[in-house]
């Protein structure tokens, strides 16, 4: 069968603030550090200011999945709700020209365009302090049955889940996706998202064929400080579990098929900002692309390296290259 889209990505539309600090810098601006904190607007506009210099880079969990699909050569859709104002204008041009079709309604009026202020540390860490905007505005009217049809599979951002109305809005994707015969994968984003939501994110298992999540999100799910115990309740689970692990490397695991896969060496870990994203687009182009599953996770492995090695969430160097150079393409 011919797809129009690999991937339909529905997530967060956010414009990424990218700015070095340490450990201190966290401490004083009462930053947690390595995890994503959801702000207001006020504290948004109060962190904006304490940041040094700053890069601002089109972003979004699930956009930036996006992105690293189109640097392999695949073909995405992003779903996701931005203002017609300057920062969202900049995040729709900025995925028209990776190749990524967004087609989603600007909002005339209402909140701002969502930004996220990242602080990332000396050791890699990034620490994240998301204000949400406009993008928690996106709706049911927003997801257009035949465009998400049209995609191999549907992917989206557990970070999504928080806001109701964007929730009713996934719940109408799923089905839309269900209905076609279309594969469906979830991410889970973060433990604390994992902790908002836990009982939901279980019963949304059923109707999901892939899940990613890293090694603390899959612990959190199951309420176990044991890794191999959440993969073990992952294995019982009818779909494919993307685990990755940082610098262990990744677990494909689907029923008894297991693939443990070592992590892709980088000079130097820069920003981990994005791996998980750049980790599920690679798998992602594996998966639409007929590969098997241990070719899919380094695929995955291979994306995550690229983008730890540099500022951003997103592949500054051509991933279909990189591929081709290790063999993998």
């Amino acid at each position: 069968m011919t797809y129009q889209y690999d991937v339909a990505g529905l997530g967060n539309a956010i414009v990424d603030v990218i700015a070095s600090g340490d450990d201190e810098f966290l401490r004083k601006h009462n930053i947690a550090k390595g995890v994503m904190t959801l702000i207001d607007d006020f504290r948004a506009d109060q962190l904006y200011r304490a940041l040094p210099e700053v890069v601002e880079i089109a972003g979004g969990s699930a956009a930036n999945t996006m992105a690293g699909l189109a640097s392999l050569g695949g073909k995405g859709l992003f779903v996701g709700k931005v203002k017609a104002d300057r920062l969202g204008r900049s995040f729709a041009e900025s995925l028209n020209t990776l190749g990524v079709r967004y087609t989603t309604a600007m909002a005339d009026g209402g909140a701002p365009t969502a930004c996220c202020l990242i602080v990332v540390t000396p050791d890699g860490h990034r620490s994240m302090n998301t204000y949400l905007g406009a993008s928690r505005e996106i709706a049911p009217d927003d997801i257009h049955k035949g465009e998400i049809a049209a995609a191999q599979v549907l992917y989206i951002e557990g970070y999504l889940w928080d806001a109701p109305e964007a929730k009713a809005a996934i719940r109408k994707a799923m089905e839309a996706a269900r209905r076609a015969g279309r594969k469906i994968a979830f991410t889970l984003s973060d433990p604390f998202c994992v902790a908002r939501w836990r009982d939901e994110f279980r019963e949304l298992l059923s109707g999901l064929d892939i899940l990613f999540a890293n090694e603390e999100e899959a612990k959190a799910l199951f309420e176990t400080d044991d890794f191999d115990a959440s993969l073990q309740a992952l294995r019982d689970w009818s779909g494919i579990a993307a685990l990755t692990r940082s610098e262990k490397g990744c677990v494909i695991a689907r029923g008894g098929e297991v693939h443990v896969l070592d992590a892709v060496p980088v000079a130097q870990v820069i920003d981990t900002t994005g791996a998980g994203d750049q980790f599920a687009a690679g798998f992602l182009y594996g998966f639409t692309h007929s590969f098997d599953l241990a070719h899919c996770g380094r695929l995955g492995a291979l994306a995550a390296a690229e983008v730890i090695a540099h500022y951003g969430a997103r592949p500054e160097t051509s991933l279909k290259g990189l591929a081709a150079e290790a063999g993998l393409l």
